[in-house]
């Protein structure tokens, strides 16, 4: 039987290692990490993370030939193939802060896995990781192998959230990078033939390792770029009149452009985007490439200037000033259909409206009160470390309460900011949540959840991202 091992319990490796489970029934696969209490939440009824269809293919595979552990060596020892698939947070200190990512997690894995291992290895990158990562972690373990031979691949995840489940089980493309050498070659193979339990052969694709590192940032920088590009549109609509979906829609239709990532929003979050761009800048700076580091620099600024100016259009609309109001938010995940809140732009909206001493209350179906106040209250780029590695969260942010429904968050608040795009959001009584709330009352929609029109014959003052202004905001400046 052969045997997989994955080093990290987080949103990437624990789906990733129950599709494999599922679909491999043959394969026995154990997911290692050190947070003993994640690893007690996948072996509940609770899973830690949220993901449609995550819980049954757990369900079917668990304690058969899925296992989750918190003995680390012993499972990486018995491994053939090490998934590893830890965090690679940006650094917040030394050399390449606030832009080069931070590979102390994954030294730490190639360390564990040069101690314990006893027999030949292949070893997985599946985190996201800057080009080299292989190389550095190919010295790590050949400078402490004792004979073991190990073969390094990387096999970059594709995974939206939200949509994981399905994105693995019929990927666009799995892609394997490997060395070009017999061994490596050999190694590619085996972990294609992983994947060939259920991915036709056409879509899983092999390159050289660094090509397949390059490939994963440029995907998401591709992407990220088109959200700034249809926000950056956004703004000159709302300044002319026009409307981003109708301009969107128009532009979708062009089949080389498509219509994919062309919804306008308060701006892009996830725990990729911002990493993986900043992450390119600093390799792009490292190579000399200072016009082409200064290019996706701006896919960033564009994301910062859309949270800034959504801020700005809720204040300069309630007389310039939201101190002291209450101010409903709906929604703080980055998406729907996930409680992942890491870089969601509700941070920076709520960070700014606390800033001009508002008074907020949040509801959203999937985060956790922890974690938002967590994220509040945490400096931007600690996010993504491990919870147990951030610095101890202070004191509740006291300005903020979480509300167990929409209604209760909107109730007596002067306006309402919709910042995710749950489907239930679509569906709420607005007349009721008129009533309740201060007058004028005003929602911000900054996700294309309302139709504006029916909630300005209810007696709303609505703006929303991209369409044209309220007569109320036609005179109020877009920007501070």
């Amino acid at each position: 039987m052969v045997k997989i091992c994955c080093i990290g319990a987080g949103y990437v490796g624990g789906p990733t290692m129950a599709v494999i489970a599922l679909k491999c029934p043959s394969i026995e696969v154990v997911v290692v990490d050190i947070s003993v209490n994640r690893i007690a939440a996948w072996n509940s009824d609770q899973l830690p993370i949220y993901e449609p269809g995550l819980d049954d293919a757990v369900k079917q595979c668990r304690g058969k030939n899925l296992f989750f552990s918190t003995d680390i060596e012993k499972h990486v020892s018995e491994a053939d193939i090490i998934f590893v698939s830890v965090n690679t947070p940006t650094k917040t200190r030394g050399l390449g802060a606030g832009k080069a990512a931070d590979l102390t997690y994954w030294e730490n894995a190639a360390r564990v896995i040069a101690d314990v291992s006893k027999s030949d290895k292949i070893v997985v990158e599946k985190s996201t990781v800057p080009v080299k990562t292989a190389e550095a972690i190919e010295k790590i373990l050949t400078h402490n192998s004792e004979g073991i031979n190990y073969q390094i691949l990387s096999n970059p995840e594709f995974l939206a959230e939200g949509t994981a489940m399905q994105d693995l089980f019929k990927p666009d493309r799995v892609l394997i990078g490997g060395r070009e050498t017999p061994e490596g070659r050999k190694a590619v193979q085996a972990l294609k033939d992983v994947y060939a339990h259920w991915v036709p052969e056409d879509r899983i694709l092999t390159t050289n390792l660094w090509s397949a590192e390059l490939s994963k940032l440029a995907a998401n920088a591709f992407l990220a770029q088109r959200i700034s590009s249809i926000n950056a549109i956004s703004a000159l609509c709302e300044a002319t009149g026009a409307n981003v979906f109708e301009v969107a829609y128009a532009v979708g239709k062009d089949s080389r452009i498509g219509p994919k990532f062309l919804t306008a929003s308060v701006g892009f979050g996830g725990s990729c985007f911002q990493k993986d761009i900043l992450n390119l800048v600093y390799i792009s700076e490292c190579n000399g490439l200072s016009v082409v580091a200064n290019y996706w620099k701006q896919v960033i600024q564009i994301n910062d200037y859309q949270k800034n100016r959504f801020v700005n259009r809720v204040v300069s609309s309630m007389f310039n000033t939201v101190s002291g109001k209450k101010i409903a938010v709906l929604g703080f995940a980055f998406k729907k259909d996930t409680g992942d809140t890491r870089e969601t732009p509700a941070i920076d909206v709520c960070k700014g409206l606390l800033r001009d001493n508002a008074t907020i209350s949040i509801y959203d179906p999937q985060a956790t009160e922890d974690q938002i106040q967590r994220d509040l209250a945490t400096n931007k780029f600690d996010w993504n470390h491990p919870v147990h590695l951030q610095p101890m969260s202070p004191t509740a942010v006291k300005q903020v309460s979480i509300a167990w429904d929409a209604y209760e968050a909107a109730k007596a608040a002067h306006g309402l900011c919709i910042l995710t795009d749950w489907d239930e959001f679509k569906e709420l009584d607005y007349q009721r949540i008129y009533d309740d709330m201060q007058k004028p009352a005003f929602v911000f929609d900054g996700r294309d959840v309302v139709d504006p029109e029916k909630l300005r014959a209810i007696g709303f003052i609505v703006y929303a991202i991209g369409k044209p202004l309220d007569s109320w905001l036609k005179d109020l400046p877009a920007v501070a």
